[in-house]
């Protein structure tokens, strides 16, 4: 009987969460769901038993599959907004990448990646605005002030910030943790930056 009455009470303290709790409980649950069983298995009713509360809880407030994830995605994506400066443009793009790696190998990450590798077009278009908004302008962003302060250090050669050099790292992280498996442990992040962006951006002075 003790154990039944603490199982009711503790259902019933459930319940009674409300507004940005139960939100946020929700939110969790799903990019919890979308990391272990990726997008085509997350369903609504199993992150309303991850978050312990009612489907129709979950619908009030996300009608749709969609609507949930690019709120979650939203919401657990890290904040990209100190650049780093550790007086070399190598040392700041180690950093940096360091940092991405972690991003990427995070619950957020695992959940964004699910959503890139697995919707079809259609749903991808949903969430492309999250993406860019979240992972990929921050990103550039950080790129273009590291070069840039490189350039103005005379580290950097003048014409090295464009597009084609900001998207360099990004696409090779991408590139090798979806086809080559990578989980870009800090000898390969190294690697990256001395065998290929340094040179990339060294100034000539021939």
């Amino acid at each position: 009987m003790a154990t039944s009455h603490w199982a009711a009470a503790s259902a019933q303290t459930g319940s009674r969460r409300r507004g940005a709790v139960l939100e946020r409980a929700i939110l969790d649950a799903a990019l919890e769901q979308l990391g272990t069983v990726g997008w085509n298995g997350l369903t609504m009713e199993g992150v309303a038993a991850g978050a312990q509360t009612g489907k129709a809880a979950v619908y009030r407030r996300w009608p749709s599959k969609e609507d949930l994830v690019a709120d979650a995605l939203r919401a657990g994506l890290p904040r990209f907004d100190t650049v780093p400066d550790l007086g070399s443009v190598r040392e700041d793009l180690l950093a940096l990448c360091r940092r991405a790696r972690d991003a990427m190998f995070s619950r957020p990450g695992f959940a964004l990646r699910s959503v890139i590798h697995e919707c079809d077009s259609m749903q991808a278009e949903r969430f492309h605005g999250v993406i860019f908004e979240g992972v990929v302008e921050p990103t550039i962003a950080m790129l273009r002030d590291v070069i840039t302060r490189g350039i103005e250090r005379g580290e950097v050669r003048r014409d090295a910030a464009n597009g084609c050099v900001f998207d360099v790292v990004p696409a090779m992280m991408m590139y090798r943790s979806k086809v080559c498996g990578s989980e870009w442990n800090d000898q390969e992040i190294e690697e990256m930056i001395d065998r290929l962006m340094v040179p990339l951006l060294r100034p000539d002075h021939g």
